[in-house]
This record gives structure tokens, sequence and C-alpha cells, in this order.
């Protein structure tokens, strides 16, 4: 049995657990453990999915587990695949927003782009095509994560190919990517984080170019935005401009949104209006039909960086079973730390020639790709030592307080 159970609540304990203790009549005693809720396959197929009658057929497409001859039982095969629709019926329709600027967003699914896909739904980017000239669609974390997953996952499944990338860059974590820092949460940023350095601005430069070397790789024109704090110096912006134009970016601009909203995101708006007019080429990083170790060894040198890629017995044990099960020709996801190009979140700016351990392998076929487990990578997460709750409480008045 593959399939794990899911909660959208971090629990260190239940990462693994042992289930069906009791006899016979409270199940069969296995090991297991619970994911995340943004990193199960019910997520991924609500961002993946056309319509509805597309996320009924995917849900009766999810492979619980495989009998003794190899042979995937399916959430068709149990007869659940109806019912679970019903329940997400509503959950299919885009959530519309209004920013702050009056213009129109929305806000459909969660995937996290570390540990699943990454991306918005497919159907948001349907309607939003319907509503306006030009679609400006996120995907998480950095490039090599969010975007990766959206060129290589999501354009596969919706046939959808961008005119642009649009890729947000800041001074102070270019800095950051040297190693010369330590940033904590809730600690003010080390003062080489505001003011000039250029010495470790250009140690973490190799940072960038590898982002935009790796967009460039699908034949789409790259616009780089330096997004501004106020404590930028000339000399930084135009070392970050360089850079990103050396790399192959089409165009690199100031953004100034943090400060002013939309206004200040006026230059960057443009460049994209002339990159979409660019013409283009667009291309995966891998062929489907390749083996699915082929596919990871090409995102993990092509994308990360990596020398190599090392299989578990358990990793290579697994590809082999899906493989032999007819989902060989399926995309590949990775689960990999968003801190690096590598599985390890130490590694900063843009490592070469290291070997990317890959502990486990799973399936979503009725999402559409398999996934990889990279180095210590959970599907779920825990809490910190000091968790945000403990600030949260009421005041006399009973309002809540310590949110924010």
């Amino acid at each position: 049995i593959g399939l794990r159970r899911g909660m959208d609540i971090n629990d260190r304990d239940l990462r693994n657990i042992i289930t069906g203790l009791g006899g016979s009549a409270n199940g069969t005693p296995r090991e297991t453990g619970f994911d995340i809720a943004v990193a199960s396959e019910v997520m991924a197929i609500l961002a993946l999915a056309e319509d509805i009658h597309d996320m009924r057929r995917r849900f009766g497409k999810m492979v619980v587990g495989f009998d003794k001859d190899g042979k995937g039982i399916t959430c068709e095969d149990l007869k659940v695949a109806g019912a679970m629709t019903a329940i997400m019926r509503d959950a299919i329709k885009p959530n519309i927003l209004q920013c702050i600027g009056g213009s129109l967003a929305f806000v459909h699914a969660g995937p996290f782009a570390n540990i699943a896909h990454g991306n918005s739904s497919i159907v948001a980017d349907r309607v939003a095509l319907k509503v306006a000239d030009y679609v400006v669609t996120e995907s998480g974390f950095g490039a090599d994560m969010g975007a990766e997953k959206f060129f290589n996952i999501k354009c596969r499944h919706s046939g959808l190919v961008p005119d642009a990338v649009g890729l947000v860059a800041t001074v102070r974590a270019l800095k950051n990517q040297s190693g010369n820092f330590k940033v904590k949460p809730g600690k003010p940023l080390p003062e080489g984080l505001v003011k000039e350095d250029l010495a470790s601005l250009e140690k973490g430069m190799p940072n960038l170019t590898k982002h935009v070397q790796n967009c460039v790789s699908f034949g789409v024109p790259v616009v780089v935005a330096i997004n501004v704090f106020g404590n930028e110096t000339e000399n930084e912006l135009e070392m970050v401009r360089k850079a990103a134009m050396a790399a192959g970016a089409y165009d690199c601009v100031i953004s100034e949104v943090f400060a002013k909203g939309g206004e200040g995101g006026a230059a960057f708006a443009e460049a994209l209006v002339k990159a979409c007019e660019q013409p283009s080429k667009f291309q995966f990083t891998y062929d489907v039909e390749q083996p699915i170790k082929k596919k990871v060894e090409a995102i993990a040198q092509n994308i990360y960086g990596a020398a190599k890629v090392e299989f578990s017995a358990d990793a290579a044990k697994r590809i082999k079973q899906f493989e032999e099960a007819g989902f060989g020709n399926l995309p590949v996801c990775m689960a990999k730390t968003q801190y690096s190009f590598s599985h390890d979140a130490s590694l900063l700016g843009a490592p070469t020639g290291f070997t990317l351990p890959i502990k486990d392998a799973r399936l979503s076929a009725g999402a559409g790709f398999v996934y990889m487990l990279c180095g210590d990578m959970m599907t779920m997460p825990g809490l910190a030592k000091k968790p945000g709750g403990e600030a949260i409480d009421i005041d006399e008045q009973g309002n809540i307080i310590g949110m924010f």
C-alpha cells in the first residue's frame, strides 16, 4: 500500500507510524505515515485537472497500492472515486480575489513546490485567459523548483505554453547566497545584507546566473526583475543587471512593487509585454518516453548542476515496479529542499559536481507523475522549536492577539 494519509497540520510524530493494531477487526498491522495536505495527490489532482469530469477521472486512476501480481489497485477499483469527486465538487472552482490596486487575481490550489509540483491550477489559468489580455501565473520557491515543474509537468498537462518568464531576484538574497551571512527567522538581518557589500554580492551571483540559464533553456524569453527594498546601491543594482543580461536574460529591470504597489511594477510589466512579442522555441528538459532514471538524471544534471544521481535500493525497486506496471512514461516531480540547487540546504550559490541521492520514489498516477524524494526531504513538515502558536492569545476583550 503506497497511499499515505493526509492532514493539514505539521506533526513530526505522524511522519512514520504503525496502524492496524488490536486484532484483525481493526486492520492489518503495517508501517505507513501522514503527508501534509499540500503534498497529497488529491491536491495535485485539483491543480492539474481540466474540469470536474477530468478530476473524477484522475481520482479513479489514483493507485492505492499493488496486489501480489504487481497490478495497481485504484480508487476506481475501490469504488470511491465518485464520492471523492462529490466532496471536491466546489473545490474545483477558482477563488476570485481583488488585489489592493484593484486588479483581479485567482487563488486556487496549493501544492508546495518543494514537496509537490508547486503551481496554481490549470482551471484558474484557463479562466484568467478568458478575461485578461495578459496572465501572470506564479510558481513556487526558486526557479529550480516551481518553474522547472511548471514547464515539465504543468505545461505537459495543460498544453499551454508561456510567452515569457518573469524571474524575481533581490540584492539581499543574492548576498545571502554567498554564504557569508546567517539569517535567522525573527531576528534582524545581518548588517551586510542591508548595506553595500559588492564582494558578497559577486560571490552569490552564480545563483542568479544559474536560475536565468535554467529558464532560458526552456526556449522562452526571460525578464529579470530586481525587487528593491530601498537600501540597495546603484553599484549593486548595476552588478545584478549585468549578470542577468550576461546569463541570457532578454531584459533586467527594477521593480518597486514593495514600496509602491502596482505602480512600482510598471517597468516590469512593460518589459514582459515586449518579451511576449519575441520569438520563442519552447522545449522540455526531457522526453517522457525516456526511462524514469534518465528523466531524473536530466533534471539533476541540467537544472540542479549535479554530476550524477544515486538511487537507494528502495527507490530503484519502486521505480522498476512503476515501469513494469505501465507508469514509466510519466513526468517526474522532485521533492527537494528549496534552499539550494542541491539536496543539501547548506550548499549555497550554484554548486556543481555533487551527487544527488534519491532515497525513495512514489507514484501519483492520478495526478500524472512519479516523484522522487531527494536527500532527507520529508513530506510532513514539523513545527519550529518556537512555533508561532506560542505568541497567540486573547486580550481582556476576548480579541485574538499575536497573529502577526
